[in-house]
């Protein structure tokens, strides 16, 4: 079977791929001004993971009860509905892309996996590609974390999100970051008791970035708003803690939690046990650069350099979003309608106007300056890789324990993830390090670093076999 190309006849043609806030924003704009767009998205339906909604099945009544920023959503929702009537978008769900291509006769290629055993293949081709890939969590791991009932922030989100469900009676939220909020606040809303708020962050460190702060009032009344709900729901927060440990036998039945002292060290005496029988914890977001990485797109750290338009440095190329930098929905928006309309006006061969975005590009400054700040409050503890213990799992994919990695390092002289990789497996399973690359780049003591991949997700190896063929033919 050779692919299936979807071609859309008659230029200019721009492929976003990503459905979430930043795709949306970008599709809308573009097509709004002449382009035709066909938007990419693994998922069923369109909004990501911030905007997901529940299956059509579960005939939610007020789905907007799990969302703030929901008059955002119509809008972008009604928009590209009109765009897809009238022919000007084309919205192919439940596409995984794996590749882009730039073939020599210029443009590009997105390959993509179709449905959920994502056995056929598709091949959209374009004159130019938009980036709206989003980013995935972080995880840390520590003793128990494997334990049925313990899942990510993000995932318990998710789960409540887009199946109205949840995993458990009682839980536990704990970790760092700002997600940790509307996660405690939407399982307490669902039904849920949750025990504890666990933020390691201290509370006061916020004072020291009062400028950020007040530039950004929107973002300081809906913490307001949170801490409110925790309050009318009697979560007790408890600030300056830690997950030591998850308990159980066959799932999860109770967390210790203690206090952490200045330098990120548990201190001595002070861990609780909660009972509970759900774990839901995060310690922030990783910008999802794979289908970047594979075009050459030059990087910024971990996230994918752009200009002021949201051009990377390979021509054709746009990105906005979390790929650019974690920065929560209303960033992605901003950065997504300045892309869809760079994108629009570089395709139609016109001179961008930057006075037409610029409330967008005023937002995206103060956001970025503002999550900038969030950053060094919602970091890791520094000294969370001593709560690792030698028969910890670390990476789940191969199972390598956290001594494996220190006896790699310590023993064998191990300075790097990739020699940690190569002696030990950590990295090499089906994730490809995704889950536990922060793990395994901090019980090394190096920085984490991305990690270059063929492809942006793993690929039978029919697929690219039937890949070869077609191409010798």
């Amino acid at each position: 079977m050779t692919d299936r190309d979807l071609v859309d006849h008659g230029a200019p043609h721009l492929a976003v791929i990503g459905a979430g806030p930043a795709g949306l924003a970008a599709a809308v704009a573009a097509a709004a001004r002449g382009v035709r767009v066909t938007l990419i998205d693994s998922a069923a339906e369109a909004g990501g993971q911030f905007y997901r909604q529940p299956a059509p099945a579960l005939r939610a009544r007020r789905p907007q009860a799990l969302h703030h920023q929901w008059r955002a959503w119509e809008r972008l929702r009604d928009g590209l509905a009109a765009h897809v009537e009238a022919g000007r978008v084309r919205h192919l769900t439940e596409h995984h892309v794996w590749f882009v291509e730039r073939p020599p006769g210029g443009g590009f290629t997105v390959h993509a996996l179709l449905g959920p055993e994502q056995r056929d293949r598709a091949a959209v081709r374009a004159d130019a590609v938009l980036l709206a890939t989003g980013g995935y969590e972080k995880v840390l791991p520590f003793p128990g974390w494997t334990l049925p009932g313990v899942v990510t922030a993000g995932g318990a989100q998710a789960m409540l999100k887009g199946s109205l469900a949840v995993s458990g009676r009682t839980a536990v939220v704990a970790g760092t970051g700002p997600l940790l909020l509307p996660v405690a606040t939407g399982l307490a809303a669902a039904g849920v008791e949750v025990a504890a708020l666990v933020e390691s962050a201290d509370p006061k460190a916020f004072l020291r970035r009062t400028r950020a702060l007040v530039a950004q009032p929107a973002k300081v009344a809906e913490g307001a708003q949170y801490a409110a709900e925790l309050l009318r729901h009697r979560v007790r927060p408890l600030a300056r803690h830690t997950v030591v440990e998850a308990h159980g036998t066959e799932r999860l039945e109770a967390v210790t939690v203690a206090a952490l002292d200045v330098d990120g060290r548990v201190r001595s005496g002070t861990g609780r046990r909660i009972p509970c029988d759900t774990l839901a914890v995060g310690h922030g977001m990783l910008p999802h650069t794979d289908l970047a990485e594979t075009l050459g797109c030059g990087l910024d750290g971990l996230a994918v350099r752009v200009d002021d338009e949201q051009r990377t440095d390979v021509p054709g190329v746009w990105a906005a979003g979390e790929t650019t930098g974690i920065g929560g929905a209303a960033l992605s928006l901003a950065e997504g309608h300045i892309a869809g309309r760079s994108a629009a006006a570089r395709l139609r061969g016109t001179r961008p106007d930057p006075d037409g975005w610029a409330a967008a590009a005023r937002a995206r400054s103060r956001l970025r300056a503002f999550f900038t700040a969030l950053d060094s409050v919602y970091a890791p503890p520094a000294r969370w890789t001593d709560r690792i213990t030698d028969d910890t799992v670390v990476c789940r994919c191969e199972e390598v324990t956290g001594g494996a990695i220190r006896a790699a390092v310590v023993e064998l002289g191990a300075g790097d993830a990739r020699t940690v990789k190569l002696l030990t497996r950590a990295g090499m399973g089906w994730c490809q390090g995704r889950v536990c690359g922060p793990a395994v780049a901090g019980l090394a003591g190096c920085e984490l670093a991305v990690s270059r991949r063929p492809f942006a997700r793993p690929v039978p190896l029919g697929v690219l076999a039937r890949a070869g063929e077609s191409e010798d033919g």
